[in-house]
This record gives structure tokens, C-alpha cells and sequence, in this order.
């Protein structure tokens, strides 16, 4: 358990201090955030703030789950690699997404078809990968049969299960990204599942049934390859995230960008596969649902009838326009996720307990 003391501690550390000087040096490159016209209003004024942050939190996990295994002479397991390697592909394809946007001076980034190639080379890479690596049970990182709190039904296949995975990635990878609207929402929302899936990481390790025999009901274990690393990537990404949170709370220092957003969509969706809790994350992730769908009703709505269910889409931006203040916003939004992460848990204990 030390592990994940440790990584979580690193991760925070890393990004207080760490993310002034990357602030610095984007501020120095002149690497400022673009605003759009048809925005709120109130948005006008956080024009040139520096973007591409998720660099800061992304370096900072690695490291911290890097030099958490240094510190504790534990071996790194296949399934925390994945995880951190889809956490890495997706915020390399967000950071030119961002780069192209700023440096180049062209609003849209990565045109759709270039961006959406490089989303679907690293997922998957990512699911054809997690279904290797056998331990000595026969298990691998991921597992073709659907999950919610455990693996339930028949095996998909390989096949769909790659295009199961690659919807999970685009999913949570474009939920986080239409939630990064105002300071501090996606990330202190991100914060909260993360330290869900610590808790469930721990959780599976504690009743995984490697420890059948000395369990109360073996019936009622976890067949999760690597449950307790994944608990520990889960920690450094939320230490690295909560500390980032320090300079991304109103009025932000710095944004996460595309950088950050893909990054934490795809860690949260890999986490979710290799834990076998994928339909679970619909709830613990229920923020970043939500605000999907209000995008999503918005679009549908005006294309079949020509009217908006919403003043704006995303869903925060709705009250915005209704006179909320934008911490007021976040705020209200925190407490919703933070509700979805207490129904989701519950819900993750209680299809624990039901086996029982």
C-alpha cells in the first residue's frame, strides 16, 4: 500500500511545483489559449492564457509511478503500462491537436480525419495489447467479455472487442474534452475518479481471487490481473491532477487543452477496461456522460426540428447563459460527480456484496 501513498504524493508534488515553470515557458513561446467568437462573453478575457498544461500532469504520472517502483523495488506491471502508455498516446495526439492550433495558427488543430487517425492507431494498439500478456492464472490486462463490477456474459471476440474499447476511448477521451470548458471542471472532476478507482483497485486486490483460499467466500473474488498497479496509477493521476488543480482553479494560470483532455479520457476509459468495470465508468464518469449527451440532444434536436434544447452546448455553457457565475458552475458541477462517484461506488460495493 505504500505504493500508492507514494505515487500520489509524487504526482501532486510534481505538478505544484513543476507547473509554474512550464507556465513560464509557455507564456515565454507565447502559447495562449484561442477563444472563440460565439463563446461566452464572460470567456473573452482568457485569451492568451497558456494552454497545452495536461504536459504538466502527464510527466508528472509518469514519473511518479516511475520513481514509486524505484522507491519500492516493486516491478511494473503490463496492465499499469497500458494504462499509461493509452494516457500518453492520446495526450501526444492532443498536444499536436493543440500545437498546430497555436503555432500554426489554424483554429480547428489537427484536421478531423488526421486527428482521429492518430486516436485510433493508439487505441488500438492499446486494446490488441491488453490482450496479451498472460499471467500465470492465464489472465491479461483486459478481457473479451463485457464488464460492470465484474465480467459478466459471453466472450465479444477479439474483433469487437477492439471496437468496444475504441468507442470507450473516443468516449471518455471526447467527454473530457467538451467538459474542459471552464476552470478547473475537468480536472477536479477527473480527480474525483481517479480516487474512485484507487479505491476500487484496492478493493479487488484485497478480494482478488489469487487469495481465494483465505477468503471468506471465494466465490466473490476479483479475477483482475493487476489490481493493486492499477490502484497506483490511479493515485499518481490523481495527486498529479489535484495538484495541477492548484493553477487551474478560477481564475486559471493554465490550461490542460486537448494535451490534457485526451490524456485523462484515455486513462480513465483503460482504466476502466483493465479493471473490468467498463459500464460502471457511464457512472462513476457521470459528469463527463452528461455533458456528452447535452451536446449530443443539442445537435440532434436542431438538426431534425431547427430548434436548441439548450442556450449553448455544452451543458455548462447553458448556464452560463443563464447568469451562473463560472465557479458557481464548477462548483455545482463538482457536486454532481462527486454524487455519481458516491452511487457509483456504492453500487460497485454492493455487486460485491450481492456474490456474496
Amino acid at each position: 500500500m505504500r505504493q500508492i501513498l507514494f505515487a500520489g504524493v509524487i504526482g501532486m508534488f510534481l505538478t505544484v511545483i513543476g507547473t509554474p515553470l512550464l507556465i513560464k515557458l509557455l507564456a515565454r513561446k507565447g502559447y495562449g489559449q484561442f477563444i472563440r467568437d460565439d463563446g461566452p462573453r464572460g470567456h473573452a478575457g482568457k485569451k492568451g492564457t497558456p494552454t497545452m498544461g495536461g504536459i504538466s500532469f502527464i510527466l508528472a504520472t509518469l514519473i511518479a509511478y516511475a520513481a514509486t517502483k524505484a522507491i519500492t523495488g516493486e516491478s511494473p506491471s503490463m496492465s499499469g503500462l497500458l494504462v499509461l502508455f493509452l494516457m500518453a498516446g492520446m495526450g501526444l495526439v492532443g498536444y499536436l491537436d493543440d500545437y498546430i492550433k497555436i503555432v500554426k495558427r489554424r483554429s480547428l488543430g489537427l484536421r478531423a480525419k488526421a486527428k482521429m487517425a492518430g486516436q485510433l492507431i493508439v487505441g488500438i494498439a492499446f486494446a490488441v495489447l491488453a490482450l496479451q500478456f498472460s499471467d500465470s492464472r492465464g489472465l491479461t490486462p483486459a478481457s473479451t467479455k463485457l464488464s460492470f463490477v465484474t465480467d459478466f456474459g459471453w466472450s465479444i471476440g477479439p474483433v469487437l472487442f477492439v471496437v468496444w474499447a475504441l468507442f470507450m476511448i473516443l468516449a471518455m477521451s471526447n467527454g473530457v474534452n467538451l467538459t474542459d470548458g471552464l476552470d478547473g471542471l475537468a480536472t477536479g472532476a477527473a480527480v474525483m475518479v481517479f480516487g474512485a478507482y484507487t479505491f476500487i483497485g484496492v478493493w479487488q486486490f484485497q478480494e482478488s481471487c489469487v487469495n481465494a483460499q483465505t477468503l471468506t467466500n471465494p466465490n466473490a473474488c476479483f479475477e483482475v490481473r493487476d489490481p493493486l498497479d492499477l490502484a497506483v496509477v490511479a493515485s499518481a493521476l490523481m495527486g498529479a491532477c489535484f495538484g495541477f488543480l492548484w493553477w487551474n482553479t478560477s481564475p486559471a494560470k493554465i490550461f490542460m487543452g486537448d494535451t490534457g483532455s485526451l490524456a485523462l479520457g484515455g486513462a480513465l476509459a483503460g482504466l476502466a477496461i483493465c479493471s473490468r468495470t467498463e459500464f460502471l465508468m457511464a457512472l462513476l464518469g457521470g459528469l463527463f456522460v452528461l455533458i456528452t449527451m447535452s451536446v449530443v440532444i443539442q445537435v440532434g434536436s436542431f438538426k431534425l426540428t431547427g430548434k436548441r434544447v439548450f442556450r449553448m452546448a455544452p451543458l455548462q455553457h447553458h448556464f452560463e447563459l443563464k447568469g451562473w457565475s463560472e465557479v458557481l458552475v464548477v462548483v455545482r458541477f463538482w457536486i454532481i460527480q462527486g454524487m455519481c462517484v458516491i452511487v457509483g461506488l456504492g453500487l460497485f460495493y454492493a455487486g460485491w456484496a450481492a456474490d456474496k
